[in-house]
């Protein structure tokens, strides 16, 4: 794990390569890599690196040269097939001279050209230039583990980096909020494609990769998920066997490093598998590592101990005060370069630097919710649209009008549950799960959104590019839409969350569930191995049967309970007032006042609005920090 910039001046701009700039973008991510440092310079061209040395620790320094130094590579992440490949690159005439994985992405580049990316197994983000070829090859992983974002500018030049802040030390471009994606960033905890909410600022989306050559640039998708056609097998018992087997293998290929390694273990049954498998590929011990509130409601210590007993890990705790949760905001937003999506970005850190002290390597069980339906939301929209379709098809389109306006008339104790159904709300995907499980859906957005910033974003819809994704995927059955959905748009901030927050505290994370492979190989299986009745990710507990304790196989996701909401309501109510009603946020004419209030009364009265409130905050400091370059202190 790293972290990369660079930088390719067009030969139109006439610049060349300031060391100070290049140093000044590698250095401002040296939580990514406080191993070692390095940077290439050929004239227009730059290229930086800081390591976080995992394997190869004595060798495998970046950026790294092919012998003869006509192509250069600066690389973030692991391939966990690279000594797989090397044998082949060996017969091809390759002299190693390193046991990293970084030297074999450098001899396929060689030999296979921009088709290199299809052999590798991992998670990545790289840049190679080819100085022969006069090209830059920018590439990503293909489910979006590691992050990299890139300018373009007016005149043809590029700049890359791991992290945004990284792009803004170069002067690539000036912090300003990026309004057309406001909406889509209230509504979905982040921005749903390519932009961010930087202006021109973009990311290089997942299973894509980008070539720069003088001045123009091309980007191509090179893998996507696919869910035809469906797989075909014996029976149940063949899936899950299966299945079992390429997950085995997911998580013995993660525990591939030449430093110390442990898991994030929260007591889910993702966490909890991952440990049931890798305690018996180990010799000693697995280091487990859990986080949790002093509030005895919020935290899950009781089962992540369980799982600990059960397979006899070293296990390690840390308990978090409110107080250390709210001081920590500032800089996790920094770290993140946007307002946290997910109140679980805090908790994140803290387990993230306690694993620091004992770990360079972390498993964890991102993605298993988005591979095999796992969210008790996926279960409720496919009901509500099944449901709303056929009441649709019943009652006429002025009976179903009275219905709507006596559900919204209702008192909100009573009606909020029946306005989030197709009594109030037209039985669609967007009406039904877009909008739906929003965090400011389109109505309180057209509440709370100033009319001069309505007028800014033009009525850009929020759920546009769910729409899009939603579409574009191949899937036949209407649950498999949807998880390729969530795949593209909400994993996505699931997976940089897990990032950021790891490489904050210097740490590697890796993600067994999110293993090409297994990805391709859980998404053509039919819908019934994922979501069977009320049952969420049935093979995987299918799987984990005889391995697993029943209370953890048996027990309902949570996810990671902060109790966010009764802070901001006694010791915490401080950061409502001066963030989302205070003066300074008032005067930046974004949100309307009368909103804002309402909407914060509601919550002070017993309505739980803290994911909204929390965004607000965030979204504050975001923009003190960021774009007024300020340092904003907490307690």
């Amino acid at each position: 794990m790293c972290g990369i910039n660079g930088i390719a001046y067009s030969p139109a701009s006439g610049r060349r390569i300031d060391e100070s700039v290049l140093c000044a973008m590698r250095d401002v991510i040296s939580h990514r890599g406080p191993d070692a440092k390095g940077a290439y310079i050929n004239e227009n061209i730059g290229l930086g690196h800081r390591r976080l040395s995992i394997v190869d620790v004595e060798h495998g320094a970046q950026p790294m040269a092919s012998r003869g130094g006509q192509v250069q590579l600066v690389y973030n992440g692991e391939i966990y097939n690279h000594a797989e490949l090397r044998p082949d690159l060996e017969s091809k005439g390759h002299r190693y001279r390193t046991t990293s994985d970084t030297e074999t992405i450098l001899y396929l580049y060689q030999e296979f050209g921009f088709e290199c990316v299809e052999k590798l197994r991992g998670m990545f983000a790289f840049a190679i230039w080819d100085d022969g070829g006069r090209q830059l090859f920018l590439a990503r992983d293909r489910v979006g583990i590691k992050p990299l974002y890139y300018v373009l500018d007016g005149q043809g030049s590029l700049f890359f980096a791991s992290e945004i802040k990284a792009l803004i030390a170069a002067g690539a471009v000036r912090p300003e909020i990026n309004f057309d994606v406001l909406p889509d960033q209230m509504a979905n905890h982040g921005t749903s494609h390519e932009q961010t909410l930087f202006c021109n600022v973009k990311r290089l989306m997942p299973g894509h990769f980008l070539v720069w050559r003088d001045g123009n640039v091309r980007i191509k998708k090179y893998w996507d998920i696919s869910f035809e056609p469906k797989t075909e097998r014996a029976n149940d018992a063949a899936f899950v066997a299966e299945w079992l087997a390429e997950f085995k293998r997911s998580v013995e290929m993660r525990l591939m490093a030449d430093v110390p390694l442990g898991m994030f273990l929260s007591g889910g049954i993702d966490s909890s598998a991952i440990c049931a498998l890798m305690s018996r590929m180990v010799d000693e011990p697995i280091k487990t590592f859990s986080v949790g509130f002093k509030d005895r409601e919020a935290n899950e210590f009781k089962y992540a101990r369980t799982v600990s007993k059960a397979f006899e890990t070293e296990h390690h705790e840390v308990s978090l005060t409110p107080r250390e949760f709210i001081q920590e905001l500032p800089k996790l937003i920094w770290h993140e370069d946007k307002p946290l999506g997910f109140t679980a970005s805090v908790p994140l850190y803290f387990v993230s630097k306690l694993a620091a002290d004992h770990v360079k390597v972390v498993l964890t069980g991102e993605g298993s919710d988005e591979l095999m339906a796992g969210y008790g939301r996926y279960r409720k929209a496919l009901q509500l649209l099944e449901y709303g379709a056929k009441y649709e098809e019943l009652l006429p389109a002025s009976l179903r009008k009275v219905v709507k306006t006596g559900v919204e008339a209702l008192p909100r104790q009573f009606g909020g549950k029946l306005n989030r159904t197709f009594l109030s709300r037209t039985a669609n995907i967007e009406g039904l799960f877009f909008d739906n499980f929003s965090v400011f859906p389109k109505s309180l957005q057209e509440e709370i959104l100033s009319h001069d910033t309505k007028a800014k974003i033009a009525d850009r819809d929020p759920y546009r590019d769910l729409k899009m994704w939603f579409g574009n995927s191949d899937a036949k059955e209407l649950l498999d839409k949807i998880l390729y959905t969530d795949s593209k748009t909400y994993l996505q901030e699931l997976l940089m969350k897990q990032d950021k927050m790891s490489m904050a505290a210097s740490i590697e994370s890796r993600v067994p569930f999110l293993d090409h492979k297994l990805v391709e190989l859980t998404s053509r299986m039919p819908v019934s191995m994922k979501l069977r009745g009320r049952t969420t990710k049935w093979i995987l507990r299918e799987a984990m049967k005889g391995l697993l304790p029943a209370v953890i196989l048996d027990r309902p996701k949570m996810g990671f309970p902060v109790p966010i909401d009764k802070w901001l309501r006694t010791d915490h109510r401080h950061l409502v007032d001066e963030f989302v009603l205070g003066e300074r946020t008032l005067k930046r004419g974004i949100f309307e006042k009368e909103a804002l209030q309402k909407l914060s009364e509601r919550h002070m009265n017993g309505e739980n609005n803290a994911d909204k409130l929390f965004f607000l905050i965030n979204f504050e400091i975001w923009q003190r920090q960021t774009l007024e370059n300020e340092t904003v202190e907490l307690s």
